[in-house]
């Protein structure tokens, strides 16, 4: 047994957050291991596991971001374009998953006869490039693929320039803003896709549970990105104050962020077994469903 007396405030910390990363991977890896018992649809599913990886990708960043709570702000940025590339991938592939729920294939260019010729609405500011009214057919759908993938390529790319520029001493704050700027767009046109395509397909998406989903996703990314903005409104206040004399103030409110961040990937991964269970692969559903019929 370990004597909790004889640690200090920042073992204990650590040997906690060490705690709360094992319990978010294991409700993980418990959700991924029934998918691949019931690997009914490799398509569908193959999504559904990179998705669910992001709340211990997270975790474990954050996780590292802590044990080094005294590391340069490149190692800090580093840490968060990981996370923020991962977003990326977890967005496009969601709107695959998408699109595999309503039997559309790009690559086989097949579209279900039901679902052609739809209304898309756009809002402002997209009708600046594109018409107000559009119908749906493969090029429409190509398109919002396009817009959800490109964030998949900028996000990257900002990163490494971010970091290679932080590291060359050369990241004037200008600059900072205009990578800021093109990133908040770039993020915009991606959940703006995902956001069109559940209003026009509401009706078919519905059995599939896709706003929990899509909450589950999105609730890990603003969650994170507000309480971090939270927590350097308190720095900068003069709220938070470093009683620790190995850590500034900065690194102190950076440190705080990754111990909330890795509490919170625990009830995420909770979330993410009841918003991707696997029943609808394991005959479970369908076993309801023929009870219902009969009742």
């Amino acid at each position: 047994m370990v004597d909790l007396s004889t640690l200090s405030p920042s073992e204990i910390t650590v040997m906690g957050s060490v705690f709360c990363v094992l319990l978010s991977m294991h409700f993980t890896m418990q959700l991924i291991s029934q998918h691949l018992f019931y690997w009914k649809n490799p398509k569908e599913q193959r999504a559904i596991l990179i998705i669910v990886l992001m709340a211990p990708v997270y975790s474990i960043s954050s996780f590292l971001g802590l044990l080094d709570a005294k590391g340069s702000k490149p190692f800090f940025m580093f840490l968060v374009a990981v996370k923020d590339c991962y977003e990326a991938l977890v967005i496009a592939k969601f709107l695959a998953l998408m699109y595999s729920y309503l039997n559309i294939s790009m690559s086989g260019q097949i579209i279900p006869d039901e679902i052609k010729g739809r209304e898309i609405h756009h809002s402002f500011p997209v009708t600046l490039f594109v018409p107000r009214t559009t119908h749906l057919d493969h090029s429409t759908l190509t398109q919002l693929k396009h817009w959800t993938w490109q964030f998949c390529v900028i996000r990257p790319v900002c990163s490494f320039l971010m970091i290679s520029l932080q590291l060359l001493g050369v990241y004037p704050p200008w600059l900072s803003w205009i990578f800021t700027v093109v990133l908040n767009v770039s993020v915009y046109l991606a959940l703006y896709s995902l956001v069109k395509f559940f209003h026009v397909f509401a009706k078919e998406l519905e059995p599939h549970k896709p706003l929990t989903k899509f909450m589950c996703i999105q609730g890990i990314v603003f969650f994170c990105f507000w309480q971090g903005v939270v927590l350097e409104v308190l720095v900068g206040l003069g709220l938070i104050k470093s009683h620790h004399f190995w850590l500034e103030v900065e690194q102190l409110g950076e440190a705080l962020q990754n111990v909330l961040v890795v509490l919170e990937m625990i009830v995420f991964s909770v979330m993410q077994q009841y918003a991707f269970h696997v029943a609808p692969y394991s005959g479970e559903t369908e076993a309801k469903m023929r009870m219902n019929k009969r009742d």
